[in-house]
């Protein structure tokens, strides 16, 4: 089997490798993946760093011209390269297609933004005087990915960290180094100048500590869990450099007693169990008000019977597997918790056995469940969510912005009033109406607040405020 090698300025290299297993069929081997150690990071941070001014100053067309053609790559390829991430992640393949896709219209969008780049000329307060504003690289950027979107999280990071010119020091999640490899691939056969993308796969105690520790890197973008976040800002800190977290979630869907039934249901079920639970925007706290509560549960209880979960490349599965035995036991023990806490297991919360072995677990549904306990309060990352009744809006609203957390929120209602209301007053970063929490779009800004960011936010035009410094320029006339 082929190995798949880190690259490190402008060469592959690497022999000490680890398997990428499918967790639809942990019987597959998906390939096989190199991983760098301490050495290989501090060489390619070098590699980066010496490839930063002449990158830094490199033609928007240049630019342009290589993220175009990553991007057209990707979507020609959509279809392998969504079945690559179906197998080493465990979203079914239409989910993995779709992922594919964002990732493709994410180089597009910001090979545009490389021929858009601007800045503004102002008169100053002084007469004969000149005012330039100009954005500027940032420098050796690193960049850390998560398992849980394998194609469409690092497109979302190295895409507008090329655009502006920055240099790239790149880690994906060692469970799935397929999507990275390959997207790593494409941009450098795209024509990337050696030592402007550097590709150093592995273990995070080994590659992500290292660049942690470097005093070179002028800025971390980190999507990852709360722990995780912390150990990047400390060190972050101590470096003096720039930092953007991207962590948890504990995201609140309200159903009022007004909202329509099917629509609640829809988005509720979308949001809390799709893609395995296993987006920082699902939603895991289903708040519902009294007058709609039985009925919402029953028609939710309904729709989770229909869901299939299988393997993830079959036709007709609606829920992939959970990515791996680690994670599955953390989703299990929060349901063994959810039970002793008191709340009412009302649907799924057991293993289930299909044609290949693999992480299978159904949908689960809690319900008489509290904001206090800590299925409610923790974030479990899995096919898992609890019912809150609630007495009306203003308990719903108070009790979904009752959370260290704040990436997205949801409300189900026919009210504009209402709906007005938790735009305004939603303690979060993204706010859904009559849709799900998650599911957003590729060129508009992206975070959220209190625990679950830090930082300026990823995505669309936003994305220059990390990736990018200011300047400004007088001029005497």
């Amino acid at each position: 089997m082929t190995i798949h090698q880190n690259l490190i300025a402008g060469e592959w290299t690497g022999t000490n490798v680890t398997e990428n297993i499918n967790p639809s069929d942990t019987n597959e081997v998906v390939g096989l993946y190199a991983s760098a150690n301490a050495q290989d990071v501090t060489d390619a941070i070098a590699a980066a760093k010496a490839a930063f001014p002449a990158w830094s100053r490199s033609g928007i067309l240049e630019r342009h011209t290589i993220l175009k053609k990553a991007g057209d790559e990707i979507l020609a390829r959509k279809d392998e390269l969504g079945a690559l991430l179906a197998r080493e992640e465990g979203k079914t393949l239409p989910e993995a297609i779709g992922e594919t896709i964002r990732a493709a219209q994410i180089f597009e969008f910001f090979a545009g933004e490389a021929l858009r780049l601007a800045g503004e000329v102002l008169p100053s307060v002084r007469p004969n005087i000149g005012v330039e504003i100009t954005r500027e690289p940032l420098g050796v950027i690193g960049v850390i990915t998560p398992w849980n979107f394998p194609i469409a999280i690092p497109a979302w990071k190295i895409a507008p960290a090329l655009c502006y010119g920055n240099t790239i020091v790149f880690k994906p999640a060692d469970l799935v180094p397929g999507c990275s490899w390959a997207i790593v691939d494409i941009l450098n056969r795209a024509g990337l100048p050696k030592g402007v993308l550097n590709l150093v796969m592995g273990k995070g105690s080994v590659v992500g500590q290292a660049m942690l520790d470097s005093p070179v890197l002028s800025g971390i973008t980190f999507t990852g869990s709360v722990g995780t976040g912390k150990r990047v800002a400390l060190s972050s800190v101590e470096h003096g450099r720039k930092y953007q977290l991207e962590m948890g979630g504990k995201n609140p869907m309200v159903v009022l007693d007004d909202a329509d039934l099917t629509v609640a249901v829809e988005a509720a079920a979308n949001s809390a169990f799709f893609s395995t639970g296993q987006r920082c925007t699902a939603s895991s706290r289903l708040i519902v008000t009294e007058g709609i509560h039985d009925r919402f549960v029953a028609a939710l209880t309904e729709k989770l019977k229909t869901l299939n979960v299988d393997n993830a490349m079959k036709s007709g599965t609606h829920i992939g597997p959970v990515v791996d035995a680690k994670q599955l036991k953390t989703d299990t023990d929060y349901i063994e918790i959810g039970r002793q806490e008191g709340a009412k297991l009302a649907f799924g919360g057991e293993l289930v056995s299909r044609d290949t072995p693999g992480f299978y677990l159904q949908p689960t549904l809690f319900t008489e469940a509290t904001n206090q306990m800590r299925i409610s309060r923790e974030e479990i990352f899995g096919p898992v969510a609890s019912v809150i009744r609630v007495k009306d809006y203003e308990e719903a609203l108070a009790t979904a912005n009752d959370t260290p957390f704040g990436l997205s929120s949801g409300i189900a209602t026919t009210s504009l009033k209402h709906a007005t209301h938790f735009k305004r007053n939603a303690e979060a970063g993204m706010v859904m109406v009559n849709l799900p929490t998650a599911g957003v779009d590729f060129h508009v800004p992206f975070g959220g607040r209190k625990g679950s960011s830090f930082g300026p936010r990823e995505q669309g035009r936003y994305a220059a405020e990390f990736f990018t410094t200011v300047k400004t320029a007088y001029t005497l006339a």
